[in-house]
């Protein structure tokens, strides 16, 4: 395969070229080969590497994640028990997540069922918002006034 340029492997990758800089300058892309002018230079082996860290990301894994996934992957011989235990610390998250998303769409339809319409003065959705003591369910954070 001949070596393509940063803006190619973008397209490859469907992400920004300033995302893949990004990747460089945070250690999850490998330090690319340069032409002679200096241009960035990828290999069929950045095109995956930028595939697996999309990926990861779309499932919401964090940064950290994906550098000990990576890490991980240059010992394909070993036992996956880590990499499991990684993908199990994600589901918790994303299950967390969901949890207090739940949580949040029960509250604004309560909200929303509370609004009888009128006036923005007396609107229950307007109190609601000014005044966390009237929210039915404490789970979701309450943000310290400034």
């Amino acid at each position: 395969m001949k070596p393509m340029t940063i803006g190619r492997l973008s397209k490859a990758g469907g992400v920004k070229v300033t995302t893949i800089r990004y990747y460089e300058s945070i250690g999850l892309m490998g330090v690319p080969d340069r032409s002679e002018s200096g241009q960035r230079l990828y290999g069929e082996d950045s095109v995956q590497r930028l595939s697996f860290i999309r990926h990861a990301r779309d499932l919401g894994f964090p940064m950290d994640a994906i550098r000990e996934l990576i890490q991980l992957q240059s010992e394909p011989g070993e036992d996956c028990s880590a990499v499991d235990a990684i993908a199990k610390r994600q589901l918790a998250d994303v299950r967390k997540r969901i949890g207090q998303l739940k949580s949040l769409e029960g509250e604004l339809r309560r909200m929303i069922s509370s609004c009888a319409g009128g006036i923005i003065g007396t609107c229950q959705v307007m109190v609601a918002l000014g005044d966390h003591e009237t929210c039915t369910n404490e789970s979701h954070e309450r943000i310290a006034p400034m």
